[in-house]
């Protein structure tokens, strides 16, 4: 394998290790360096849970119902994630809902046990992930799943661009899988991310993105006013509100023209 492809299949593959459960070649390496170049992947992850949710949805869809087939493609992204994504929202729910001052948000943050913040915005997600797929059309439901991760994962990892990450190295849970992002390596995680919105309604993929924006710019005012700035729980909280945003903007009923 050519060098420069050996060097960005490892940065892949990092990426992939770090937020899934999913095997990576033994020769993929690990520091603070490439974890920031791998950012540019981070929607290519997103491809890869969504297209597993999605196959799973297909194959449970020809037994069971719409529901229980949307059940079982939800549970199968969180258990290829290891509910990566879902322990960072429960954290900074807990976090934003227990502290006022600073200190107290970190520390709050960084406890493993979930309080009742966290567990009702656990609730709320899976349940709007759930409510919102499971009242789509069939066959929107496996191009929003895969759209759906790879976008929200862009936006998350566009806090990394125009925020600074939070450095209490005394209070971190962990350090986040990144603190920083190029404008190279953020334009392509936005193409990746927007790839497969063509196999979606264009107004609907439109309305999507406009919603799954709107709710990271939410977070963003909020991250700034109360932290200054983001922790890996907040990109993690991000990224679940992203999603759950793209899939109602996916499921709004456009008016006739739109």
């Amino acid at each position: 394998m050519p060098p420069f492809l050996r060097a960005e299949a490892e940065l892949f593959f990092g990426a992939l290790r770090f937020f899934t459960r999913l095997p990576a070649p033994a020769w993929v390496g690990h520091s603070a360096d490439k974890l920031n170049r791998a950012s540019r992947y981070f929607p290519a992850v997103g491809l890869i849970v969504g297209a597993i949710g999605a196959l799973v949805w297909y194959i449970a869809h020809l037994f069971w119902p719409h529901h229980v087939a949307v059940l079982l493609a939800l549970a199968a992204t969180i258990w290829t994630t290891g509910a990566f994504h879902e322990d960072g929202l429960t954290d900074m729910a807990d976090g934003f809902g227990g502290g006022l001052e600073k200190a107290r948000i970190l520390e709050i943050m960084k406890d493993s046990r979930i309080g009742a913040f966290g567990m009702i915005a656990f609730v709320f997600a899976l349940l709007g992930r759930f409510l919102a797929l499971v009242s789509l059309p069939a066959s929107l439901v496996a191009p929003a799943l895969v759209a759906g991760h790879a976008v929200s994962r862009f936006f998350a990892v566009a806090l990394l661009r125009f925020m600074d990450y939070v450095r209490e190295d005394a209070l971190a849970k962990a350090k986040p899988v990144a603190t920083r992002i190029g404008g190279r390596d953020l334009c392509v995680a936005g193409l990746t991310a927007l790839a497969p919105g063509f196999f979606l309604p264009p107004a609907r993929f439109l309305c999507a993105l406009l919603l799954a924006a709107v709710a990271v710019s939410w977070l963003a005012r909020l991250y700034r006013r109360r932290l200054g700035g983001y922790t890996g729980d907040c990109l993690g909280a991000a990224q679940q509100a992203a999603e759950v945003a793209f899939y109602l903007g996916v499921l709004a009923h456009l008016p006739r023209g739109a």
